[in-house]
């Protein structure tokens, strides 16, 4: 009998391991660039590539951002948060990821933010056009 029950307790762990690694990003839609999060806490939210939405410091993001080309960092400062995590600063989880939607640059935080933002390319490029308005001051 505990033979069966560590068993059980094993696969269950296995199923959920399996789980969080199959649905990737909590958030059901790329969210608004408004610095709202439609998922509560971010820091709770793991990827399947094992990290997890969590500020860094700001002496860790701009490290994070010196290691892209200085057209690329540009481009991520004007940004500023991923573009699937609309609260999440570019940096803040290691080296940004620089995609290309429909022709135009977009950064995402990191690699379990790619295949969202690549899901529904209208979207991302609207939420982007709104980070980049909100700071660089102006409306979109």
């Amino acid at each position: 009998m505990v033979q069966f029950r560590q068993y059980l307790q094993l696969t269950a762990g296995v199923f959920i391991s399996a789980l969080v690694v199959v649905t990737g990003c909590e958030s059901s839609s790329v969210p608004p660039a408004t610095g709202e999060s439609n998922s509560g806490d971010q820091a709770a939210i793991e990827h399947d590539d094992g990290h997890s939405h969590d500020d860094s410091g700001e002496s860790d993001v701009a490290a994070a951002l010196a290691e892209l080309g200085r057209e690329d960092r540009l481009m991520a400062e004007s940004q500023k948060y991923s573009a699937v995590m609309g609260t999440n600063l570019l940096g803040s989880m290691g080296k940004p990821l620089r995609l290309d939607v429909k022709g135009e640059a977009v950064f995402v935080c990191c690699a379990g933010c790619k295949s969202r933002s690549l899901k529904d390319p209208d979207a991302t490029l609207a939420a982007v056009a709104k980070l980049k308005a909100d700071n660089s001051g102006s409306k979109p």
